[in-house]
């Protein structure tokens, strides 16, 4: 036998092991980590959404969206249950490819707006027809849309660290390739797996940095999920169309007629504040900004109770049934 043919071969079978334990680590990650909502019919599919409601009769809803690499278990735990204790009707969504939610329209559904038609189609069948729509990180330029493509729906807005301008700069090379339809397939199936469980640990510091990780978090909210090859690809879609998105968008924004209050960190390392967070509150008329001090990405588990103290604020600003 050549040396070539070796080659092919052991090449081969390392392809092979690398599917394989694509395949038993999936498994093993949904076995770990199963749907916790329900499943609602959309166009094209369905999403997945944790309906959390309050003892009593709702003071109204509050739609709650992740970021990228995420999914809505980020969400309910630091937000969903104790908003629900103050009264409101949660609804937690899993954005389209994210979570145990479908891809419905494939990349199309990378679209920050295609998304916000389908969380309200998907809120809509709940029977939820107005809601204040809070938005983490990548989730900010699909909130704003709410604000202007759905102000009939929109109560008002809350942006967590949101991502709603252009930037400086591009994404990391990782993301092309993942979204790539030629050397996506590959990659997500056989890197992305053994290098994301390597790699995952230092990716939740970096979120959360300066600030410290919470305790059993990748245990509670599952970041894992997002590793399977079809959330990976999604995912890496949903990044790579944001730039020319808000691009897009972002002229837009003083035509914002909801209430709005943004809530970030002064040391957000993954984005960068004084170009979102600042940019939009000065174009947004009448919308608030709460910059905290010392915190990182995720203000709603470094700081929860000055982010639920905003989000009350901004539900006092806001009429339901109107």
């Amino acid at each position: 036998m050549t040396f070539l043919a070796v080659f092919f071969l052991v090449l081969l079978a390392a392809l092979m092991l690398l599917y394989g334990f694509n395949l038993v680590m999936t498994r093993r990650i949904e076995r770990a980590f199963p749907p916790r909502g329900i499943r609602v019919a959309v166009d094209g599919g369905h999403l997945h959404v944790v309906d959390i409601k309050p003892d009593a009769s709702p003071r109204g809803t509050i739609i709650l969206l992740h970021g990228a690499s995420g999914n809505l278990a980020d969400m309910t735990g630091a937000l969903g249950e104790p908003l629900a204790q103050r009264g409101f009707r949660v609804l937690a969504f899993d954005r389209p490819g994210s979570g145990y939610s479908d891809r419905p329209g494939g990349e199309a559904a990378s679209q920050p707006d295609r998304q916000a038609h389908l969380v309200r189609q998907a809120a809509a069948a709940l029977g939820v027809r107005e809601a204040i729509v809070l938005g983490h990180s990548l989730a900010g330029a699909m909130t704003v849309n709410f604000a202007l493509d759905h102000a009939d729906f929109t109560r008002g807005v809350v942006l967590l660290a949101p991502v709603t301008r252009p930037w400086p700069g591009g994404i990391a090379a990782y993301y092309h390739i993942a979204a790539s339809r030629w050397m996506g397939p590959l990659f997500n199936r056989l890197i992305v797996m053994p290098a994301g469980l390597i790699l995952l640990n230092r990716a939740i510091v970096r979120v959360f940095a300066p600030n410290r990780v919470p305790p059993n978090y990748a245990r509670d909210t599952a970041p894992a999920l997002s590793l399977r090859p079809k959330a990976f690809a999604a995912n890496a879609q949903d990044v790579t169309v944001m730039h020319a998105f808000v691009t897009r968008q972002a002229p837009r924004e003083p035509q914002v007629s909801v209430p709005v209050a943004i809530i970030t960190g002064n040391l957000d390392g993954v984005v960068l504040t004084k170009i979102h967070s600042y940019g939009s509150a000065a174009a947004i008329p009448g919308a608030s900004l709460t910059v905290l001090a010392g915190v990182g990405h995720s203000p709603h588990h470094s700081r929860p109770g000055d982010v639920l103290a905003g989000i009350e604020a901004l539900a006092q600003r806001v009429t339901f049934g109107a």
